[in-house]
């Protein structure tokens, strides 16, 4: 590890609340410039700030009531799955086409080993004047600790560790409910699913939804298999996994497109017939799911609009506007092809 990244990002929040004598809560208040903070507080944190060297980072920039006019778009994935998952390009479109004609430069992040540190010290330095973050896995404090410096931030998908940070997020839950549903009207007994990572929300709330469909109808929910990531290879060993534990099911709902794609593969090996044999459903409609052999059945999810709506959420509170949303909620379709 280099000396930089070993370097803490300076002073927290907490440290500027503990000196000034106050809550972090009232030290993010002051920050953001809002109302309801005793002048006694409001004076005892701006010495804080200038006592503790605060100034790098955004709150002081806030203060000083400069802009960089630039936002960050952090990934929290390896930029190698990145590159090669369309959901992600989708994003970025639907980003960008928020952003044009605002004169706001978008900056890239994505993970890199050791270096948390650094990528928060860079995002409260000045660079930028808030930060959209997706593909958050468990309970990644990056949220929380830039929403606590102040810097404005819109988290896509829910957040598992909840706070009060603004996110956007597609109608998961919704979603699988209505895949499972059309399986088991076309008269599908035996229906596995291909769910998501253990430590993502999105991955979470796709099961729930299965696992309510199976429910309404008095069906075992024990068919599950968890991919480690979302990828062809994982939906791959997903599926062998599946069928060794319970060859002759007859359906499987899959998390996501890219992982579907290695699950047809495998079923067409063992010499399954598709739909005749198991059906498939996945979940995104990229373009993976239309240029599927055969095309894939998936549930829908604007992921442009998912991007645009993230992008104007942060815009929207960048520019002072007051009682925005908290979440919100974008809402789901199945699109019917060939695999089910």
């Amino acid at each position: 590890m280099t000396e930089g990244r070993s370097r803490r990002p300076g002073p927290r929040i907490e440290e500027v609340a503990r000196v000034a004598g106050v809550s972090k809560s009232t030290v993010s208040r002051v920050i953001n410039g809002e109302k309801y903070v005793s002048e006694r507080s409001r004076q005892a944190v701006h010495r804080a700030i200038a006592l503790l060297g605060y100034s790098p980072n955004h709150a002081a920039r806030t203060l000083a009531g400069s802009k960089a006019n630039a936002i960050a778009l952090v990934i929290s994935e390896q930029g190698s799955r990145v590159l090669a998952d369309p959901f992600f390009a989708g994003v970025l479109r639907g980003v960008h086409a928020e952003l044009a004609g605002r004169h706001v430069q978008l900056l890239l992040m994505m993970n890199q080993p050791l270096d948390g540190e650094d990528q928060i010290a860079y995002l409260t330095g000045g660079h930028v004047d808030g930060a959209l973050v997706v593909s958050l896995h468990g309970e990644d404090p990056l949220p929380r600790t830039l929403h606590e410096t102040g810097l404005p931030i819109v988290v896509g998908g829910r957040p598992l560790a909840g706070g009060s940070v603004p996110f956007v997020d597609a109608d998961n839950f919704n979603g699988a409910l209505g895949a499972v549903r059309l399986l088991i009207s076309l008269g599908r007994e035996k229906i596995a699913t291909i769910a998501g990572p253990h430590d993502m929300a999105v991955g979470m709330d796709r099961l729930s939804g299965w696992r309510c469909g199976l429910a309404e109808h008095g069906m075992p929910v024990e068919l599950v298999a968890h991919s480690s990531e979302f990828s062809p290879e994982c939906g791959a060993l997903a599926m062998e996994e599946l069928l060794r534990r319970a060859p002759d099911l007859d359906a499987v709902f899959v998390a996501a497109d890219i992982m579907a794609l290695g699950a047809l593969r495998v079923l067409q090996e063992r010499g399954y017939r598709i739909p005749d044999d198991v059906a498939v459903v996945g979940f995104d409609d990229s373009v993976l799911a239309s240029t599927a052999v055969p095309p894939l059945t998936t549930v829908r999810q604007d992921v442009e609009r998912f991007g645009r709506t993230m992008t104007w959420r942060l815009l929207a509170e960048l520019a002072g506007e007051e009682k925005l949303p908290q979440s919100m909620l974008l809402p789901t379709s199945l699109v019917r092809r060939a695999s089910a």
